[in-house]
């Protein structure tokens, strides 16, 4: 019947929709870590002399390991160094590296092999950063800084007094349950010449591969948002082709990695400069350039930044910036993704748990699709009566298409049956499908969250494929309660009834959540299909 083919041509949309993503992913050229790349040297970014990673003298690829300044709070741990007053380490406490393992997961750090740092400074004619001078060596009044229970934040100053005596201090300031970090410069202006400076705040990575799989599309690299252009992507390709240089007010600067992201936030109401480059020692770099200030002899002067570091948790993202949220993308199904995510936090906030918010998603689509689905199996009940016809018409016409396909339109007009039909309901959920597919891949809340018995992270694949193989068995079941109509060639027969088997190879790699969704759809849709058939019988459409 018809609607076996739709279900064929749907899935075969979607099997091109997996392979069209991971060749998006794949398309360009893979970065290579040391490569060399002809771009402007950071130094002079944009006519900006903002430092290389190296000019206080240590190599790039070497982690600054003395007299780090340690910070704990209920969220991070942090490690700033003293010269330049950079963020080169940053973990989360709360978020493990694996489920079953106590490590906290690291997002910065500064390895032999590996440089992933947040910088920010002070650069313009005044400067106490540059390229020529060397990063600002600040001091401490202590070296281990800790969130004491009942206290909401914490703040640690870092002083520097530069030769003309006037004294900048670097606060960073940290708030209990959050994952953002104040970035504040008091200048103290005790000389008696006017000062001009002007902040930077910088994310230096090394260029690495992309981990992403063709069921995992995830997403490494660096994105911006200005005035202009509220989220835009900009790959590790893209940086080494261009350097960034766009003047914007507010915006912000990110590196993006699955489930995490770090991201430098300047004042909105500021005029900034979103940069980014490539080293030839092959370090990515991308961060703001903010506004200019004058600070008269005699005055003191503070410059605000915020850096934010952890999980993409769009509530708090949010309430940073109005687009910083955007880093978790959804991509072009985003207004069906958002209420998706909303409704599965809703389920979670009262169910509390994950899998059964999943179930209760599923219930929902397909009763908000049940009008459709009674209409569909209605419109398959009236093609199965027609099949003596159209078998009729196939042994009258034999191989002349074109007579067929005229005498099946005139008879479907007669029937008053749209051959059609059957289609509409899975067209619809297709959409919801691939959106609920980024929801459960970009959500940071999935991850590591367990459902019930053997599965205990519904973000990656079932470890002993027990729903993937069910949800075949589903779709098989679903196939026999639908025969194949004696019109279809045998070619299209032979692989409508290799699809289950094709679409549970594909799911063998899905996340645990996405095979729950659909092997619950299918169950759901069976039971629905003996009830609307049990109508249909007593009207004698069956």
């Amino acid at each position: 019947m018809e609607s076996q083919r739709n279900i064929l041509l749907i899935g075969l949309l979607f099997v091109s929709f997996l392979m069209w993503q991971q060749w998006q992913t794949d398309k360009a050229p893979k970065p290579v870590a040391q490569q060399t790349v002809t771009q402007t040297n950071t130094a002079t970014i944009n006519g900006a002399d903002v430092p290389e990673a190296d000019s206080t003298g240590m190599p790039v690829d070497m982690p600054a390991t003395k007299n780090l300044i340690t910070v704990s709070t209920d969220q991070l741990d942090i490690k700033i160094s003293p010269v330049g007053g950079d963020i080169v380490y940053a973990a989360l406490v709360t978020h493990k590296v694996e489920i079953d393992k106590d490590d906290p997961f690291i997002i910065l750090e500064q390895t032999n092999n590996h440089t992933y740092i947040a910088q920010s400074g002070l650069i313009g004619r005044n400067g106490i950063d540059s390229s020529a001078k060397g990063r600002a060596a600040f001091t401490a009044q202590q070296t281990n800084y800790t969130l004491a229970d009942g206290q909401d934040t914490l703040s640690v100053p870092l002083t520097y007094t530069a030769e003309d005596g006037v004294t900048y201090v670097k606060t960073f300031t940290f708030t209990r349950g959050q994952y953002d970090v104040g970035v504040d410069y008091s200048i103290n202006n005790t000389s008696d010449t006017a000062l001009q400076v002007q902040m930077y705040g910088q994310i230096k990575q090394t260029i690495r591969e992309s981990e992403s799989s063709m069921m995992m599309p995830t997403y490494r690299g660096a994105a911006f948002s200005t005035q202009d252009t509220r989220y835009e992507k900009y790959s590790f390709e893209d940086m080494a082709d261009k350097n960034l240089g766009k003047a914007t007010l507010g915006g912000w600067a990110a590196m993006l990695q699955h489930y995490f992201v770090s991201a430098w936030i300047p004042p909105a109401t500021d005029s900034n400069t979103i940069f980014s480059s490539v080293s030839a020692g092959g370090l990515a770099n991308i961060g703001f350039r903010g506004a200019v200030y004058d600070i008269a002899p005699g005055t003191t002067q503070k410059i605000s930044s915020q850096f934010y570091v952890g999980p993409k948790n769009q509530k708090a993202l949010s309430a940073i910036s109005e687009t910083l949220n955007l880093v978790v993308d959804y991509g072009f199904l985003w207004w069906l993704a958002v209420p998706i995510h909303w409704l599965l936090m809703f389920y979670q906030s009262f169910v509390g748990n994950w899998g059964m918010a999943i179930i209760l998603i599923t219930l929902t689509v397909r009763g908000l699709l049940y009008p459709l689905t009674k209409a569909q199996y209605s419109s398959m009940a009236k093609m199965r009566n027609l099949q003596p016809k159209l078998a009729e018409m196939k042994e009258r016409f034999g191989d002349d298409r074109q007579k067929m396909g005229q005498a099946m339109m005139e008879l479907y007009k007669k029937e008053k049956v749209n051959p059609m039909g059957g289609c509409l309901p899975i067209l619809l959920q297709m959409p919801i499908f691939i959106a609920l597919y980024w929801v459960l891949l970009e959500s940071y809340e999935l991850r590591h969250a367990p459902f019930m018995l053997w599965i205990d992270d519904l973000s990656v694949q079932d470890p002993y494929y027990v729903l993937p193989l069910l949800m075949g068995v589903s779709m098989w079941l679903m196939q026999k309660m639908q025969p194949m109509a004696p019109t279809m060639d045998p070619m299209q027969v032979k692989m409508m009834q290799w699809m289950p088997v094709i679409f549970t190879v594909f799911f063998l790699w899905f996340p645990a959540g996405l095979v729950l969704y659909w092997l619950v759809g299918n169950l759901v849709a069976i039971t629905q299909q003996k009830i609307i058939y049990a109508g249909l019988e007593k009207k004698g459409l069956k």
